[in-house]
């Protein structure tokens, strides 16, 4: 009787530890992942998205989206995507399809865009505080990892930034209403880059940006996921000043970022008054300018030592805040 029972034990156990195993090996197995090609449809109407030889965004973000589609159903994930051809659909429905159908993971895919034409490194956007939504922060990491694998070089900077520092009052629509839900939108390259616009073009580009999405969300799978904690349940979003928006960023003065930085950066160490307020607004300049980038932490950390220097405590921690919630460190490796 001990023997059989001994048995008995032992094949539950193997057949339980066969089940740890297969999870394991197929993470996304079960798992609902709503892919978002961002835009669509606005080719007549928009000429924001358009790179210098007429490499349209939303033709990008479709063809990547498409490839990823595949790769993770062969992964063994339900996978919804928010479209299929080169047409508008609305924000709000963007966000339905993921919130209906109970999404594990929702990813918008987008490029980007700017003056300065030799910028080109990845953004990665989480809804709200960093403190708080975790598991966007997790999956964001994991996916700068992979985007620098397959996309650019190790040392290329990453932005992980919240979507308040680019829509200050409210945050990406997207990403808002899937809040609940790890969420992302990503912008993997600068289609305003000529070269990297060039490799945008390529099959084998999108295919082995399709590949950096995979490997994030099997990565980001094969962990325990983090709980998304209420937005302010820990720190109160405070907006930041207006930013540079679309067709703004594509100014003159927008392609100063980093140049209105460096000179910034000789000015704070001074004592005069009036050379500490002209730091401070060189540094909100290439913040306005170009919020998301790997600069404008630093934009903001340098902006409280002034505030600091003036006599202005209270604003000084707001923007400490600001540098500690809405922007990740991504260290290189």
């Amino acid at each position: 009787m001990t023997t059989r029972i001994l048995l008995a034990f032992f094949i539950a156990f193997g057949v339980f530890t066969s089940g740890i195993c297969q999870t394991k090996r197929r993470p996304l197995k079960g798992k609902v992942i709503c892919i978002d090609p961002g835009h669509g449809g606005t080719a007549l109407t928009d000429s924001y998205r358009v790179g210098p030889t007429g490499e349209r965004e939303e033709w990008i973000n479709l063809r990547v989206s498409l490839l990823l589609q595949k790769m993770l159903k062969k992964k063994g994930a339900k996978v919804l995507i928010t479209r299929t051809e080169d047409k508008e659909v609305s924000l709000p429905d963007r966000a339905k399809l993921a919130l209906d159908n109970k999404a594990d993971l929702f990813i918008s895919i987008h490029h980007n865009a700017t003056a300065d034409s030799s910028v080109n490194f990845p953004i990665i956007y989480f809804h709200g505080n960093a403190s708080e939504n975790v598991a966007s922060v997790s999956f964001g990491k994991e996916l700068a990892e992979t985007l620098l694998k397959y996309l650019h070089n190790s040392k290329t900077p990453v932005s992980l930034v919240s979507d308040f520092t680019i829509f200050p009052d409210a945050g990406a629509s997207v990403l808002r209403n899937t809040y609940g839900i790890p969420a992302v939108l990503a912008e993997a390259s600068f289609f305003t880059n000529p070269t990297e616009e060039q490799r945008l073009k390529q099959e084998i580009h999108n295919r082995n940006e399709a590949v950096a999405y995979t490997e994030a969300v099997v990565a980001f799978f094969s962990k325990p996921v983090a709980q998304i904690l209420p937005k302010n349940s820990k720190v109160p979003v405070i907006p930041a000043f207006k930013v540079f928006q679309e067709a703004e960023r594509m100014t003159p003065i927008a392609r100063r970022w980093r140049q209105d930085f460096d000179e910034a950066r000789v000015f704070m160490s001074k004592t005069d008054a009036a050379l500490l307020r002209e730091s401070y607004d060189l540094f909100t300049r290439s913040a306005r300018s170009f919020p998301d980038s790997y600069l404008a932490a630093q934009c903001h950390a340098n902006r409280s030592v002034v505030l600091r220097k003036l006599g202005k405590a209270v604003e000084a921690g707001q923007e400490d805040q600001r540098a500690r919630e809405y922007y990740v460190p991504i260290l290189a490796k």
